[in-house]
This record gives C-alpha cells, sequence and structure tokens, in this order.
C-alpha cells in the first residue's frame, strides 16, 4: 500500500487502497494490482470466491491493471513451472505472455538488479526478484519494457502492465506513478 500512496504523492493525486477480496469490491475501481504471493493460491481463491471471472471481464473491458510476480502469472495467458513444466491453474489469460514460474529458481535464489526501462527515464530502477518468473514469449500488441539477458522481465498490453519482480519492495516510485500516469491515466 505504502508504494501506491508515494506514488500518489508524487502526482499530487488523492488515492484510496482498497484490498479487494470479494467481487462486488471491483465495482467503481480506477485500477487494480495483483501482487505477488504464490499464484496458485492466489488463483484458486479468486476462482472460489468467483472474484477470477468478474476480475478478467473487468481488465477486458479496460480496467488497468498491474500485476507483480504472481501476479503476471495470473495475468497470463499460459504458465508453466520452471522444474514441473505445464502448469494447470487458474489464469485470467488477459496478457499475451508465456510465464515460466519460479525460473530464477527458490527463496534463496531470490536477488535485486538494475534495470533499464525507458519509460522511466535513464536513471536504472532497482529490481527485487523473489522467486521471480520471466516471460518467454510475447505475443502481438506486447511492449517489452524491460528485459535482462535471461530474459524479459516487464511488459505492458493495452492497460495492462507485469513484472517479474516486486515494485512495491523498492522505495522508486517510478513504476508505480507510470502506471497510474500513462495506463490508469490519473
Amino acid at each position: 500500500m505504502e508504494a501506491w500512496e508515494r506514488a500518489a504523492d508524487v502526482l499530487g493525486i488523492q488515492a484510496d487502497v482498497v484490498i479487494v477480496k470479494q467481487p462486488n469490491q471491483l465495482e467503481g475501481l480506477t485500477a487494480i494490482s495483483i501482487p505477488g504471493g504464490e499464484s496458485t493460491v492466489i488463483g484458486s481463491l479468486a476462482e472460489n470466491s468467483k472474484l477470477l471471472e468478474k476480475l478478467k471481464e473487468g481488465v477486458l473491458n479496460g480496467l488497468p491493471a498491474l500485476g507483480t510476480c504472481a501476479g503476471m502469472i495470473l495475468l497470463s495467458k499460459k504458465s508453466r513451472d520452471s522444474v514441473v513444466g505445464e502448469k494447470k491453474q487458474p489464469l485470467l489469460g488477459v496478457l499475451d505472455v508465456d510465464v515460466e514460474r519460479n525460473h530464477f529458481g527458490r527463496q534463496p535464489d531470490s536477488f535485486e538488479r538494475d534495470l533499464s526501462i525507458p519509460v522511466l527515464g535513464e536513471k536504472p530502477y532497482r529490481g527485487v526478484f523473489i522467486r521471480a518468473p520471466i516471460i518467454k514469449q510475447v505475443g502481438q500488441g506486447v511492449e517489452v519494457l524491460a528485459k535482462i539477458e535471461e530474459g524479459i522481465v516487464a511488459v505492458r498490453q493495452a492497460n495492462i502492465v507485469a513484472t517479474s519482480f516486486h515494485p512495491e519492495l523498492s522505495d522508486d516510485p517510478r513504476l508505480h506513478v507510470y502506471f497510474l500516469k500513462q495506463v490508469a491515466n490519473v
């Protein structure tokens, strides 16, 4: 929540951040952030509460969505795990990317790296990668925002921005500001 509050401060706007757990809580939102965590659990819980279906409808109808790490996996059309292969898990299927979960390994393999993200300016952006996925393939209409030697780590497709890393763990508000200003148009 602090990342959104910092971004709102930079933009000089009021932001009311709410945690969405039920489909009716999507009504009236300006944008949504789907955070990191365990994507299979997030997807299953969202599917069981009927939130997955309503969220997909919202994003397809233009609701701006920022997916980070597990959120990127949930938004994707296809997901597989680096160890077990193809995953049968609930996905929104709204982002035309093929994602590999846990690409860099497990928790002990987490790392930070400076990233070049031209839409944020010349200054490097510090990416925090925790059990991070990577985008293996993008479809038409998907703009690559950042990549590293191993592959693609940030994309934009219309009203969706997705990252392999956790921008909410950075003190740098630029990615959240970019999303609010350029994608959510606030």
